[in-house]
């Protein structure tokens, strides 16, 4: 099967292009960058080829910065943009990424508008939705990395404070991918038993010290202390990345939280990108979930809808007037 990165040039997709590169039904690999960083991508695929020989596995790996070699592609993985920076908000970056999410996403539409698109680059609910528009595929076939990796950093906390095997946390994070994320503490549950029982009957040892808010901090705050410490996020979001294709490719029917296109599949809330739960399969999409919450949680779910809209709609505008006058 053929998956083609867009921005492979940049940390995540750099590595990303390796985690995809290990799967054994990823038999085409195509790493797309801008002519100034076809040498680095170069490099990258040369890298691979020798991790690849030491596994003895192998696959094919084209680079370019053409965007016909996307032709034929099951998955386009869309991480090209101004990468984040310590202590800056992911909004801050929409406008500067908005127009290359815009440019690419309609040579998607030329060169391979089968394809299923995962968005990756940030604002991710913001770019999906200029991904979205500017590339006229369905809704189901578009639709951005969102809050899955952010559910993953969840399920991690939780497991180290009542050191249970990271399986058994079942927890989902929703809203926006940034400050205004939803932690669904009110359907997580450990091997099957609601946190609340844990933490309000002490099954375990310190189950009553465990702070939710502080835990919610955490998780928000995740991305910014990494790239704080080493410059860049690059193994968590590249993992994040290669599980949602692998689940595409296989046509897996798993469960995850992607930024997805509502139109008022949660009541009041149209005309936005925001993480939500799907069943992801070889179409994208298949299904999308409304998922309830308690009211502290939609309350929480209308903050991130309003700022997300707010700021997706100055986007289009800014992309708007931008093209009409340059035109």
């Amino acid at each position: 099967m053929k998956v083609s990165i867009i921005g492979a040039s940049g940390n995540v997709g750099s590595e990303s292009a390796f985690s995809l590169a290990e799967m054994e039904y990823v038999d085409e690999l195509v790493l797309i960058s801008r002519e100034s960083s076809i040498e680095k991508i170069k490099g990258e695929s040369l890298d691979i080829y020798d991790a690849l020989a030491a596994m003895g596995t192998d696959l094919s790996i084209e680079t370019s910065s053409e965007m016909k070699q996307i032709e034929d592609s099951d998955v386009i993985v869309l991480t090209a943009g101004v990468a984040r920076k310590e202590k800056i908000e992911r909004m801050k970056l929409a406008k500067e990424n908005a127009g290359i999410v815009a440019d690419y996403s309609q040579e998607i539409f030329k060169y391979s508008p089968d394809s299923v698109v995962l968005v990756v680059t940030n604002p991710v609910d913001v770019m999906n939705y200029v991904a979205l528009k500017k590339s006229g595929l369905s809704k189901y076939r578009v639709f951005g990395l969102g809050n899955h990796l952010d559910s993953l950093r969840m399920r991690s906390f939780i497991g180290k404070h009542f050191k249970v095997h990271v399986n058994e946390i079942h927890t989902r994070v929703i809203g926006q991918h940034g400050v205004h994320m939803v932690p669904l503490m009110s359907l997580t549950a450990i091997g099957g038993i609601p946190i609340k029982d844990f933490i309000k009957y002490e099954y375990i040892p310190d189950a009553s010290d465990f702070d939710v808010e502080n835990t919610i901090k955490k998780v928000i705050s995740a991305g910014s202390e990494i790239i704080g410490r080493k410059g860049a996020t690059e193994y968590g979001p590249a993992f994040a990345i290669s599980d949602v294709v692998k689940t595409v490719l296989k046509d897996e029917k798993k469960i995850f939280t992607v930024s997805a296109y509502l139109e008022d599949e949660i009541e009041g809330v149209n005309d936005v990108c925001l993480g939500i739960p799907a069943i992801i399969g070889k179409n994208g999409i298949e299904n999308i979930i409304p998922i309830r919450m308690d009211e502290e949680e939609m309350e929480r779910f209308i903050k991130a809808y309003n700022f997300v809209k707010e700021n997706t709609d100055m986007v289009m505008e800014y992309l708007h007037e931008n093209r009409n006058s340059n035109s």
